[in-house]
């Protein structure tokens, strides 16, 4: 894991300025569009990173709680978030074993959840699913355990059957494993990622 040492996340957020928002993201949000609401959806996008997602969110008319535990990642979102929606956002500076959540429509964790330590993860996971409200969803993206970085002792990594078995009590409505060489923003890694839509029973 040598690749991560001394890993700065200005260099992530410099990489990837500019980018669209995740396709696994947007598919989420087309799911709502059919399902008719009486107030403005909230959801809570845990790990915003440079904010892209957020932005995205609340363009849409969604009121969102962006969680992240890089102060500077917030420069990065207000600089996408026009002044009419800034009273949609809030957001939220912390750890993972530390992040306060509360009820959404929608939790998404965008490439975020596999830097939880696994010890911290049991406890996040129930986090996540208490404040998802019955026919909300969660969308997000979990790492495989061959992924490149899988050595690392302080990631979190599943097999396809731990990944499915997360979400018991849940609607599977996307899911995809995703085991293949590729690149990051620190050069070539061989991904393996489960990219998952599932909507709370």
């Amino acid at each position: 894991m040598s690749e991560l040492d001394n890993y700065q996340w200005s260099d992530f957020y410099n990489a990837v300025a500019g980018r669209e928002p995740r396709d696994l993201l947007v598919a989420a949000v087309e799911r709502f569009t059919h399902e008719p609401a009486a107030r403005p959806r909230k959801a809570i996008d845990l790990g915003c990173g440079d904010g892209t997602e957020t932005a995205y969110l609340l363009a849409k008319g969604w009121h969102v709680l962006a969680i992240d535990s890089e102060p500077a990642a917030f420069h990065h979102l207000n600089a996408k978030v026009p002044p009419l929606a800034q009273a949609w956002l809030q957001t939220q500076v912390a750890e993972f074993e530390d992040v306060a959540l509360s009820a959404a429509d929608l939790i998404y964790a965008g490439f975020s959840l596999p830097f939880c330590h696994p010890q911290r993860f049991e406890a996040l996971w129930r986090n996540i699913v208490d404040n998802i409200i019955p026919g909300g969803r969660f969308a997000g993206h979990l790492f495989g355990v061959n992924d490149t970085w899988a050595s690392n002792e302080d990631m979190t990594f599943f097999s396809l059957d731990q990944a499915r078995n997360l979400f018991s009590g849940f609607e599977v409505e996307y899911f995809r494993e995703e085991d293949e060489d590729g690149e990051s923003t620190i050069g070539p890694k061989h991904w393996h990622v489960f990219y998952v839509i599932a909507k709370k029973l």
